[in-house]
């Protein structure tokens, strides 16, 4: 037998369980094609009926940032001023923190 796992594309898996309300990654699989990885990802994710949703995505789908581009990525953008509302005054009759 050969190894078709060379063969066919990486998949994501990614289920919502029944009391979630975001799917969260649960692991990778190999399929033929989209329709066979949502079958294989139900079967192997979720035996015990713990899902109510599957997303499967090709790994070579996903674009990511990289962990080096975190500092300028995530960091505040403190620069950007016009973010703050600090150039209006808010009336008393609207409520704010």
């Amino acid at each position: 037998m050969s190894d078709v796992r060379g063969e066919w594309p990486l998949y994501e898996v990614f289920v919502r369980g029944k009391r979630g309300l975001n799917h969260v990654h649960v692991g990778s699989l190999h399929a033929p094609d989209d329709e066979m990885a949502v079958r294989h990802a139900r079967d192997v994710y979720t035996r015990r009926n713990e899902g109510v949703s599957i997303w499967v995505v090709r790994s070579d789908e996903i674009t990511a940032s990289s962990p080096d581009e975190k500092d300028p990525l995530f960091a505040p953008s403190g620069d950007k001023v016009y973010r703050h509302p600090t150039f209006y005054d808010i009336p008393d009759d609207v409520p704010h923190m």
